[in-house]
């Protein structure tokens, strides 16, 4: 017994150590909460007086109207069912069409499966550029078109990769006892594989969700009508003072238009844009993690 509780008995320095590790802890998660915390507060707070400086914590003037402002102009609301439907379908889209690539690549009996893989590896580290790109959405008609967001952004290598390295690890024992059921190869895909694949197609949907729920730049560069840019594009257009000035003329009645400012329509617009992303990564991030380590450890 006495040999057990000098056992579990810490060290001053291993005591000092931990203690130490904890208050860095503390000051790295403070530094990367606050700013999100004083942007918040700042967008809950009269423009005219957030201008003054001095709020950091709370709000010294707490008001609503720059929300008010913000989701009263048509064109935020429109960006955002833009985002949402973009994130939707661009997501289910990328991971089925990336999926049956990948499921190809896998098998060991595909003639030339050494060189597309070669050939995708290098696709990872060299690009054509921006003005070739553009070109050739250009040639096929993506221009000003939904399925800009929806097309260029159906393949991934690098989701590639991890979707390849799970399906190596499954028994092929399951797709031999399919084929013998007659069972063709798309039916195998179908009926055997996805199934056993939802930790892996969950990790590349949450990949390719927060990808296409930030992404702003397929908006400023290919597409030109604003019935047609997502909401990361409406925020950065914001940020740039395009829109909010205009926001601030056309803010509904019951607001105070002298208690508007630019600073403060920006600050709530980047509130509204990310809040939902925001709130819902949090009890996703244990995908991301799991989605690094599928397939580098054989069990």
């Amino acid at each position: 017994m006495l040999r057990l509780l000098k056992r579990n008995r810490r060290t001053t320095s291993e005591y000092i150590f931990d203690n130490i590790n904890i208050l860095l802890m503390i000051f790295i998660c403070f530094i990367t909460l606050y700013p999100i915390w004083y942007v918040i507060v700042n967008s809950l707070n009269e423009g005219m007086d957030a201008m003054k400086g001095g709020i950091y914590w709370w709000p010294r003037e707490f008001t609503l109207d720059n929300y008010k402002a913000v989701l009263s102009n048509e064109g935020i609301l429109t960006s955002f069912g833009v985002t949402v439907a973009k994130t939707i379908i661009g997501t289910i889209s990328h991971v089925f069409f990336t999926a049956m690539v990948a499921y190809a690549l896998s098998r060991k009996d595909l003639r030339g499966r050494n060189i597309y893989m070669f050939v995708g590896i290098v696709t990872m580290f060299f690009s054509g550029g921006l003005i070739p790109y553009f070109l050739l959405l250009r040639d096929i008609g993506l221009l000003n078109n939904f399925l800009v967001y929806i097309i260029p952004a159906l393949f991934n290598f690098f989701h590639l990769i991890i979707f390849v390295s799970f399906f190596r690890e499954l028994p092929t024992s399951l797709e031999e006892a399919a084929k013998i059921d007659g069972a063709s190869d798309l039916k195998i895909f179908f009926k055997v594989v996805i199934p056993l694949s939802m930790p892996v197609i969950a990790t590349i949907a949450l990949f390719q969700g927060v990808y296409q729920w930030n992404d702003y730049f397929a908006g400023v560069i290919f597409v030109n009508d604003a019935d047609l840019q997502p909401i990361q594009t409406y925020l950065y257009k914001v940020v740039a003072e395009s829109s909010s000035n205009q926001m601030m003329v056309n803010a509904p009645s019951g607001v105070a238009a002298k208690s508007l400012t630019s600073q403060s329509l920006k600050l709530a617009t980047m509130v509204i844009t990310t809040l939902p992303i925001v709130l819902v990564y949090p009890f996703l991030q244990k995908y991301f993690v799991k989605g690094m380590l599928i397939g580098s450890v054989k069990g």
